[in-house]
């Protein structure tokens, strides 16, 4: 297995550097192009995905195997922005190579892009029946299972899968991460704060997947009223520019806003690294971040661009994301600058309007429960100004 599969199979490193290194090494070879192009896709930054398409020109270009063709496809539906569509693709491929690690995995990715937690687990008890514990890369496929039971619901399974695959291999970063929300969606944070930072030393250093293992703690700490450890987590473990980082920077610091714990310029830092991305309008999800920080940091300017960017893409009715943004991104992010402008009950409306697929615009079951919150604080601040900043974010839950 090639260090790029490697490293993005148990989301470690540089996946993307190790795949670009050796594209430079072999630049006649298909396979590092093709893990190239897949990881580019699998960002949620539209800037990776303009690359993806030249990834794909230089493939297209080279002699390919009928296989390597399937994934060519594959890549091509994608960065025409139809996820669905590769996600079937991938599925494809997988029922005539059910060991393809690289099919599997961007086809669970592009599936969590798009809130499917049904099709991923479908998808890897579909795999599991051509594996087996001897073969290489099988704790991968139990990490990437255990994910998906838990988005699912099936707690138990999730945590005996995810524990399997730390037996055969105990650095797999995707299986701490799937214990991690098993741990959040059972309410053990006491029991993930002590089992999370026994076992730091093998996920530490990981790169952005490591920071966001340290989000899953300090959301731990703050649903035990321990907002200043939430805070000392951001400040030192927690700093990164990448979209996924600032991501995590922004559900963190809405969560410890909505609990009214005084942020200094935090906030305003947050704001500045996403004002880079705010007119990209290419993920839902991202804008509802990019929005937290521009409300929280109070840069309406900014917010207004954002909004205007969601409006532009409205016109384009293409790709997964115009339909999120229709249904999802545009009405929460305007949710969150009423909020953002003391109009709580603008924002609870809005909210409260989101329709049953909310959960297409991506993200866990953890990530997502930003918004019930943010309903839950706005309701409470209407009804009672007073008494609503400092709501603890347990008793904001219970209201939503």
């Amino acid at each position: 297995m090639s260090p790029a599969r490697a490293d993005y199979l148990a989301h470690r490193g540089d996946a993307l550097a190790a795949a670009r290194a050796a594209v430079r090494a072999a630049p006649e070879s298909a396979e590092p192009h093709l893990v190239e192009a897949s990881l580019l896709l699998c960002s949620r930054d539209v800037r990776n995905v303009e690359a993806a398409g030249w990834a794909y020109a230089s493939l297209a270009q080279l002699e390919l195997t009928r296989h390597e063709h399937a994934h060519l496809a594959a890549v091509a539906l994608a960065l025409d922005g139809d996820l669905a569509a590769a996600s079937r693709a991938y599925d494809h491929i997988l029922a005539g190579a059910p060991h393809d690690l690289l099919a599997l995995a961007v086809a669970q990715t592009f599936d969590y892009y798009l809130g499917n937690p049904t099709s991923q687990l479908a998808r890897t008890t579909k795999a599991l029946e051509s594996w087996h514990r001897t073969m290489p890369g099988y704790h991968a496929v139990l990490a990437m299972h255990a994910y998906a039971l838990q988005e699912c619901g099936a707690y138990e399974e999730a945590e005996t899968a995810a524990y399997r695959a730390l037996a055969l291999q105990p650095w797999d970063v995707r299986a701490h991460h799937a214990l991690a929300h098993v741990m959040e969606m059972q309410g053990r944070f006491e029991e993930g704060i002590r089992w999370m930072g026994a076992r730091s030393a093998l996920w530490t250093g990981a790169g952005a997947a490591s920071r966001h293992l340290w989000w899953h703690i300090a959301l731990y700490h703050l649903e035990l009223g321990r907002p200043e450890q939430a805070l000392a987590i951001y400040d030192h473990r927690m700093q990164g520019d990448s979209l996924s980082e600032l991501i995590d920077a922004s559900a963190l610091l809405w969560r410890l806003h909505l609990a009214g714990v005084p942020l200094e310029r935090r906030f305003q830092v947050a704001g500045a690294r996403w004002s880079p991305y705010a007119e990209d309008a290419y993920c839902a999800f991202n804008d509802l971040h990019a929005m937290m920080a521009f409300v929280g940091g109070a840069r309406p300017d900014v917010a207004s661009r954002l909004l205007a960017a969601q409006k532009r893409r409205l016109a384009c009715p293409s790709g997964a994301n115009h339909d999120m943004t229709r249904l999802v991104g545009l009405p929460a992010c305007r949710a969150l600058a009423a909020f953002g402008v003391g109009d709580f009950a603008t924002a609870e409306r809005l909210l409260r309007a989101l329709p049953p697929v909310a959960h297409r615009i991506g993200g866990s079951h953890a990530q997502r429960d930003v918004l019930y919150l943010t309903r839950a604080a706005a309701a409470a601040r209407s009804a009672a100004p007073l008494i609503g900043s400092a709501a603890p974010l347990a008793r904001l839950r219970h209201a939503a």
